[in-house]
């Protein structure tokens, strides 16, 4: 098997704490470029354009939210992230790759951007509802699934996500503050390194390897708030490690 891969991981992974684990981030620490940048950019241009209904999705009430997420991803990459020339109209990648800034198809033009899946997050009653997002790296879950569910139905099966840790999920999409950002890490193992890795309950994950999992797969992962439509933005680096 072939896979796109990391040299290594910016936090020591084996330092996961107590879920839900989260710390404050730096602002201007939020999007990354890594050594596997111009790779895992190739994929998710093929995916997006070969399984675009699989990795892409927006409801009515998420494209308010997914135009400015567009908006605030452009100033951010011009304020933080000098590899990137961001002009009105297109994008120069730091791989060198131009984006044209397409603003009818906000999460589609973010999905050629930028290394992190991202996933929009709005209040609806009493729980966080998945509105809209650009998923090409799921680690076991499939968009189609998900799209329009509340946090609660989005996290069955996991079994550690019982009513407390819910409960305490909730309350931290709840308490995110505009320009205070939170971070936290998990870490899988795999035995399959591919990226794009859908799931659902009645396809579980498999062990194809004769019980090798080969594959450390660890997903650096941020929530931050918009400050006009107050959604949620959960944002998904994913790293992978051969032999680990």
């Amino acid at each position: 098997m072939t896979g796109i891969f990391q040299k290594s991981t910016p936090y020591e992974v084996s330092a996961q704490t107590r879920l839900p684990g989260i710390a404050p981030l730096d602002p201007a620490d939020w999007l990354m470029v890594d050594d596997a940048f111009g790779a895992q950019m190739a994929e998710r241009e093929r995916l997006l354009r070969e399984r675009r209904d699989d990795v892409l999705a927006v409801t009515p009430e998420g494209r308010a939210a997914a135009a400015e997420l567009l908006e605030f991803v452009l100033d951010w990459l011009a304020r933080h992230s000098p590899g990137y020339d961001v002009a009105a109209d297109r994008v120069r990648r730091p791989d060198g790759v131009t984006v044209q800034v397409d603003r009818d198809d906000p999460m589609g033009t973010l999905g050629h951007l930028v290394q992190e899946d991202l996933c929009l997050m709005e209040k609806q009653g009493e729980e966080h509802v998945l509105t809209a997002a650009v998923l090409c790296f799921p680690a076991s879950w499939r968009l189609a699934n998900k799209i329009g569910q509340p946090l609660t139905t989005i996290h069955v099966p996991v079994e550690v996500y019982d009513d407390a840790l819910a409960r305490r999920v909730q309350r931290l999409f709840d308490g995110v503050q505009v320009e205070r950002p939170l971070w936290r890490f998990n870490a899988l193992h795999y035995a399959d390194p591919a990226l794009f890795q859908p799931e659902t309950r009645d396809e579980p994950r498999t062990d194809d390897a004769g019980g090798a999992y080969l594959y450390l797969r660890s997903e650096r992962q941020c929530v931050l708030r918009l400050p006009r439509t107050r959604a949620c933005v959960f944002s998904i680096h994913t790293f992978l490690l051969a032999g680990a």
